[in-house]
């Protein structure tokens, strides 16, 4: 009676009781670590396997090949240059959006913001096909300016040029630096505001020496991501810069896709990667260093 009552389920020995405790972490680590394995360790793998392939075997030929052609260079050239002033005007025109909508009450604020947060939804092509219907060389603009002037050739004919690619970017990216300032700008005391324009300081100053040094981790962030975004873009310089603008992205999509190399492909896309891993981890230590000194502050 005694040894039905007793439950065979429960060890006896504490040992084993904890032995048991113990791996639990580990079964329940293990499916997400081997998700994590699946969609992106494996492909990175298979990519720079790919790209160690030749004629003869395995090696780093098709590396030295790609890498020693005017092409890449271009392409990498052009890329970190869009990339970077794309993120220069998204910073620039996304911080002074955030502090007219957080600071500068007038009416349709709310719609301007849900407007603003509603291209985070839409895919980037959308922004290119306006681009073409605005400003294209048969868009609306040109029609209207060739109306007005009488001529008949385009006045406008910059979207296959990287600067179009640089203002659809700045356009469809630029909510992504406004959210995070909003959200930091929110958090600011109001008390402190109201007493440094209490002892006498301009807007300007209480922008400059109390809100901004608050929100340069959001900044930090928003950049960062939009830095990401536009160095890995590939709709918008499909659909805007077409053929005359020739990014990484781009490139990769034509070694690969259109004249099917994939070993040449699978090296820009190992530089690629290699650039946007560089690029987080050096967010990551910005982002540490900001944060940190905000508490030792």
């Amino acid at each position: 009676m005694t040894a039905l009552l007793e439950s065979p389920s429960v060890p006896s020995d504490p040992g084993a009781r904890k032995a048991g405790r113990s791996w639990r972490p580990v079964l329940w680590t293990l499916p997400p670590v081997l998700v994590v394995l699946l969609i992106a360790v494996y492909p990175i793998v298979r990519v720079l396997l790919e790209s160690t392939e030749t004629k003869s075997g395995r090696g780093i030929g098709t590396w030295a090949k790609v890498l020693g052609e005017e092409s890449f260079r271009n392409a990498l050239w052009r890329t970190v240059t869009i990339a970077v002033s794309s993120t220069a005007g998204c910073v620039v025109l996304g911080t002074f959006l955030a502090i007219v909508l957080a600071f500068v009450p007038f009416p349709g604020s709310q719609v301007v913001g849900r407007l603003i947060d509603s291209v985070l939804t839409l895919p980037s092509f959308l922004v290119t096909l306006a681009f073409t219907f605005l400003y294209g060389t048969a868009g609306a603009v040109n029609a209207l300016i060739d109306r007005i002037t009488g001529g008949t050739q385009p006045v406008l004919d910059f979207l296959s040029t990287p600067w179009g690619v640089i203002l659809a970017e700045v356009t469809f990216f630029t909510p992504f630096v406004v959210r995070p300032l909003l959200a930091a700008f929110a958090q600011l005391p109001r008390e402190q505001l109201d007493v440094a324009s209490s002892l006498g300081a301009s807007p300007w100053r209480v922008l400059r020496q109390v809100v901004l040094p608050e929100a340069w981790p959001a900044l930090a962030a928003g950049g960062s991501l939009a830095l990401l975004l536009t160095l890995n873009e590939f709709g918008i310089v499909l659909f805007t810069g077409a053929k005359g603008v020739i990014t990484l992205p781009a490139l990769i999509y034509t070694r690969g896709i259109v004249t099917f190399d994939l070993p040449g492909a699978a090296v820009l896309a190992s530089v690629q990667v290699l650039l946007s891993l560089s690029l987080y981890l050096g967010y990551r230590l910005l982002f540490a260093r900001l944060t940190g000194a905000r508490k030792e502050s």
